[in-house]
């Protein structure tokens, strides 16, 4: 029986750690052949005491916590890799919950060489009731939203270019590396490029599944998808070629917008070009609203499934617009993402 380590970074996750937990708990794979180590970034609300409340109700379930002074994810996943011990290293995250049968799966991918890193897909669910989180979480799952980023909706398994959370041999480690620190988001994409650089696939199975909590509001979606564009260029300064087509249309889009934006103040034909550009973009979020309202049969999709997906897609290619020309000017990466 192969070991299993689960790392998990955590920072103020006291609504949903315990849930993870639970599922963890409830895995089909055998409980003594599984560790869980969480590096926790100084969390200040009561995350330390529900994995105490947990760990005196199920003491068969061995887990460690670990400080994560730098309160990055990437310096958490790395401290947990250093702390675990297990043959196989399972990445998840303290507001995912993985299916009953997730490390079996994993573990069992693992064991027919279908990759070097596997993973699965997010079955994503709102992180509230209301009706802006019920859309974000459906506009998450779109590929209008999320362009051709399998691990949100596929139903086929096959290689792909990244994959969330991961599942590999303590092996990959020792052959390509941790996770760069240096990277305060994308480090995934940025470990799955070395994974595929030194030979190695990527495979994602649509029957590892885990829950994934979106965001609850539009606000907390702009933050994380500006940090999403903004730190992917600095990813693509050291890995060019790594750049897929749902990664550049956003910026082209948010410059296309300012730049006929400009011009149309000046010159007619510009003006009419600006205008097209919104209505033709305004009606495929209309059409993708109507679909999702339809699909979850919740008029409010109507509108919040758009205004998602626009926040989305403008955080993001702002934030790249911004992190290229500071790259351009030598500015120094930004230390911190809020």
């Amino acid at each position: 029986m192969e070991t299993v380590s689960i790392i998990v970074p955590c920072y103020n996750e006291q609504s949903t750690i315990r849930l993870l937990l639970e599922a963890i708990h409830a895995q089909t794979y055998p409980l003594d052949a599984m560790t869980v180590i969480i590096a926790d970034g100084m969390s200040t609300d009561d995350t330390r005491i529900v994995i105490e409340q947990f760990e005196r109700e199920f003491t068969e379930l061995k887990i460690t916590v670990i400080d994560n002074p730098q309160r990055t994810i990437p310096a958490g996943l790395n401290r947990a890799i250093d702390t675990s011990q297990g043959d196989i290293i399972i990445r998840l995250d303290a507001h995912s919950i993985p299916q009953s049968d997730y490390v079996e799966r994993c573990v069992k991918r693992i064991q027919a060489n279908s990759g070097e890193n596997i993973g699965g897909v997010w079955d994503i669910r709102p992180r509230s009731s209301h009706w802006i989180a019920r859309g974000i979480a459906a506009a998450a799952g779109h590929p209008f939203g999320v362009g051709d980023a399998k691990y949100r909706y596929a139903s086929t398994p096959g290689e792909v270019d990244t994959v969330p959370f991961g599942a590999y041999r303590r092996s990959l480690i020792s052959r390509i590396g941790k996770f760069d620190e240096n990277l305060l988001t994308n480090e995934d994409y940025e470990f799955n490029v070395r994974v595929r650089e030194s030979g190695g696939r990527v495979f994602l199975d649509p029957e590892i599944r885990s829950i994934y909590f979106s965001r609850a509001t539009l606000g907390e979606l702009a933050r994380q998808y500006w940090r999403y564009g903004y730190w992917k260029v600095r990813m693509l300064r050291r890995y060019p070629n790594s750049i897929r087509w749902r990664q550049i249309i956003p910026p082209i889009f948010v410059l296309s917008i300012i730049v006929l934006g400009l011009l149309a103040i000046w010159m007619p034909l510009f003006r009419w070009m600006f205008s097209a550009e919104i209505l033709f973009y305004a009606i495929f979020l209309g059409i993708v609203g109507l679909q999702l309202m339809i699909e979850h049969k919740d008029v409010s999709m109507l509108l919040s499934a758009p205004l998602a997906i626009s926040t989305m897609h403008i955080s993001w290619g702002s934030a790249f617009l911004i992190s290229a020309l500071e790259s351009l000017l030598g500015q120094p990466d930004r230390d911190k993402v809020e």
